[in-house]
């Protein structure tokens, strides 16, 4: 069952939260955090990416570089742009992307149901990625940044949400984006211990974005354990940051492949051996995306092309086998590219599809890439059955949008 708790959030004061807040540390370069911090002493950055405080190409590894992290984290708080609220409360968190919302509870989640597979995982994650993150949480002695979970939608839970956003919330604003969030302060005593027992009633909680940074909390505070002889269980480490929505809330979108060549071939051989596995319809020369499960789109040759697999080429009982991902890596990326691993082949690249079927294209049209395919989204449902199954996604196969915004809430390890 789910453990979680309230928790004594460090946010800022309603006039500065647009200052503070931020994109997550890791969907922008060193750069482009120095360039959106620009003149803001105040942004988020200058502790998620302290790089951004020394000279450009500073190695943002480098142990001066954490220490950084820690002096601004300080710095914040003298200087009270992060406040700690006085008594522990859960959150509620939304955001609004395409006149569409989601709702989710800003939680402390538990560190032993991490280590004990109650927080379940659907990618794997990379040890260097994860120590570079346990360096951050250990220096600042907190969890400056929301992992993103989903759980099983929940009747009684939806109306908690519903009564609690009925009040005007403590933050409302749009990012720079254009999407909006808004942020509302639980502090109804009844309200915040039938939350803690209602979630206790919830059998696991699935990791949706941010496995690195997740991996990274839990084995801090799992650290932390080990090495406090009167560890009791109860102290705040045993838990880190989430922001924890219902599955029907969330938006998987498509997660998208560009390739530098044809493996040797050309486009009409590329075409012919398409054809063994595919049924494939030239389109023309306007966009066209997937509209189901099991087709894809491809950019070849400025023309747009629809792929359905022929009968047979995949197994539909395999929850991996039956993701358009593998069969894409296999019967394309694999058997006619010769591209075998995702992750460390540099033919390949992949696109969020936030960015639309136009990065596609312009990507190919450029020269810069051969051929994209366009894939299908994966559900919430397959996400949620492949994680309870024990499997692992093959790579780049999820991207949610919009991404959490850092800074509204930080949760302390200490207090």
């Amino acid at each position: 069952m789910a453990k979680v708790k309230p928790f004594k959030g460090l946010r800022p004061p309603r006039e500065m939260v647009t200052e503070v807040a931020s994109r997550p540390y890791d969907v922008l370069n060193s750069d482009e955090a120095r360039a959106e911090s620009e003149g803001n002493e105040k942004s988020l950055y200058h502790i998620i990416k302290p790089e951004i405080d020394f000279e450009p190409g500073t190695d943002e590894h480098d142990p001066k570089v954490y220490s950084k992290a820690l002096a601004n984290f300080e710095a914040f708080q003298r200087n009270g742009w992060l406040v700690q609220d006085n008594e522990e409360h859960y959150y509620i968190y939304a955001q609004t992307m395409n006149g569409r919302t989601q709702y989710g509870f800003v939680i402390a989640a538990n560190v032993d149901d991490y280590m004990q597979n109650r927080i379940k995982k659907h990618e794997l994650t990379r040890r260097d990625k994860e120590e570079d993150r346990m360096k951050h949480v250990r220096v600042n002695n907190a969890n400056i940044e929301p992992v993103f979970f989903a759980f099983p939608d929940n009747a009684e839970l939806e109306a908690i949400i519903k009564s609690v956003v009925s009040g005007a919330p403590e933050y409302d604003f749009i990012a720079p984006d254009g999407f909006g969030h808004h942020f509302w302060v639980i502090d109804d005593r009844k309200t915040i211990d039938r939350i803690t027992e209602l979630f206790a009633e919830i059998p696991y909680l699935y990791i949706a974005d941010g496995h690195h940074r997740t991996a990274a909390a839990a084995l801090v505070g799992n650290e932390k354990a080990k090495q406090n002889p009167a560890h009791t269980g109860n102290e705040e480490y045993n838990y880190f940051l989430a922001v924890a929505f219902p599955a029907s809330h969330l938006n998987i979108i498509d997660y998208n492949r560009v390739v530098r060549d044809l493996n040797g071939l050309s486009e009409e051989e590329f075409l012919n051996a398409l054809n063994k596995d595919f049924v494939v319809e030239d389109k023309g020369v306007d966009e066209y995306r997937p509209g189901r499960l099991h087709e894809f789109s491809m950019y070849l040759g400025g023309h747009w092309y629809s792929l359905v697999p022929r009968e047979g080429r995949y197994d539909d009982s395999d929850p991996i086998g039956q993701l358009d991902v593998t069969i894409s890596s296999d019967l394309i990326l694999r058997d006619i590219l010769g591209i075998h691993d995702l992750r460390s082949d540099k033919r390949i690249d992949f696109v969020g599809g936030i960015r639309g079927l136009g990065e596609l294209k312009r990507r190919v049209d450029s020269g810069e890439m051969k051929v994209a395919l366009a894939l299908y989204p994966v559900s919430m449902d397959q996400l949620m059955r492949i994680a309870d199954t024990g499997n692992i996604m093959p790579p780049k196969t999820t991207w949610f949008e919009p991404k959490l915004r850092s800074g509204l809430v930080i949760h302390k390890l200490d207090d």
